[in-house]
């Protein structure tokens, strides 16, 4: 049953105004009327876009920095309790809201008809928000250009124990981005292999994805339990060895606050890094229906999200653009991220523990 949700529409919420007809006045009058509401994300920028909706619309808000994980335990025992604190989520789990929020009916998702024509179709059901990027990412004091041009270098010697980002056991996304490699890119990661060692790579056993994340993860990388020290160990100051890295595009914001020396990988093959999604899900037992609709309209304009974009995410609104000052640069280089599919979201979900134990085999410190 849950397999087919992905074809299907969402329930809608009730609302106490005309749903037929979109009506953002009515809405927002409608809206003026409810409770507060409290929105989770796992930015702490969320704070300030609260804010700012309240100024805004007159409709009280809070942001709430939640991490991905927490908000999935969090909703599942308001909902079991009836006391429900989060009206609006914007979750990164996409996997696990796909298989666990949605089924069980904690959560539904509504896309604003006056949006529509200029959200792609891939991201209207569920509604992703924005799409995060994680990017290769080198020393550009020590180094004038990226040091490397393919990620199958990362799994010689040269690099052995001096490529740094986030501990796959601790965050769900990379395994994912291991799983969506595999289904959705793997051709393209065994033709980096040829164009990097000249020969074809023997996937008739084992896919290239796993190949490589076994060579990976053998080549003693730095792991770390968050994308801060991985930033520090590629782009701080001073250094004569820095690691090469894989984080947040939103890192970028060190150079300016810290004084890093970070620089987007631009021409690393196949991928100079891969996205996830940011769904926005309303509860299903919020008091407050026709806020919680608001906040979702909100973030999908500029004014709304801007205040990620300047962390190098993607809204899905195609009219809202990349500011021209985001520091990563990777608005030069959308095309060369490896995307996120949702279609395959809830294999995501179901072969987490099979990735985490092939990194966990094969990583050598």
């Amino acid at each position: 049953m849950k397999h087919l949700l992905l074809g299907t529409c969402f329930a809608a919420l009730a609302l106490p105004v005309a749903a037929q007809e979109f009506n953002l006045d009515a809405i927002i009058e409608a809206a003026k009327g409810e409770p507060p509401i409290t929105i989770y994300d796992s930015t702490g920028k969320i704070v300030d876009m609260a804010e700012a909706f309240t100024a805004k619309y007159g409709v009280q808000a809070t942001g709430q920095k939640v991490s991905a994980n927490s908000q999935l335990e969090m909703i599942i025992r308001e909902n079991q309790a009836n006391n429900v604190v989060a009206d609006v989520v914007m979750i990164t789990d996409a996997p696990a809201a796909l298989s666990q929020l949605i089924p069980q009916g904690f959560v539904e998702s509504w896309v604003p008809n006056d949006l529509t024509d200029n959200i792609p179709a891939k991201f209207r059901n569920p509604l992703t928000v924005s799409t995060n990027a994680n990017v290769w990412t080198y020393n550009t004091e020590v180094n004038e250009t990226c040091p490397v041009s393919n990620v199958w270098e990362l799994t010689e010697p040269e690099w052995r124990g001096k490529v740094a980002f986030v501990d796959p056991l601790t965050k769900g996304t990379y395994t994912d981005w291991f799983n969506q490699m595999e289904k959705h890119g793997d051709a393209e990661l065994a033709a980096a292999y040829k164009e990097h060692f000249g020969t074809e790579l023997d996937t008739s056993s084992e896919s290239a994805t796993k190949q490589w994340l076994k060579a990976l993860a053998a080549n003693a990388p730095l792991l770390t339990d968050g994308d801060d020290p991985a930033s520090e160990a590629v782009g701080a100051p001073g250094q004569a060895e820095p690691f090469f890295g894989l984080m947040s595009s939103a890192k970028f914001r060190d150079n300016e606050d810290k004084g890093y020396k970070l620089g987007l990988c631009e021409d690393i093959k196949p991928w100079v890094g891969w996205t996830y999604n940011k769904l926005a899900l309303i509860s299903s037992k919020t008091d407050s229906p026709n806020a919680a609709r608001l906040f979702v309209h909100y973030v999908l304009t500029e004014e709304g999200i801007a205040p990620q974009m300047a962390d190098g995410k993607i809204s899905t609104n195609t009219e809202v653009q990349i500011p021209d000052d985001e520091p990563s640069g990777l608005a030069q280089h959308l095309d060369a991220l490896f995307p996120y599919d949702l279609s395959t979201g809830f294999d995501d979900w179901e072969t987490r523990q099979d990735w985490q134990d092939l990194w966990t085999i094969n990583y050598s410190k």
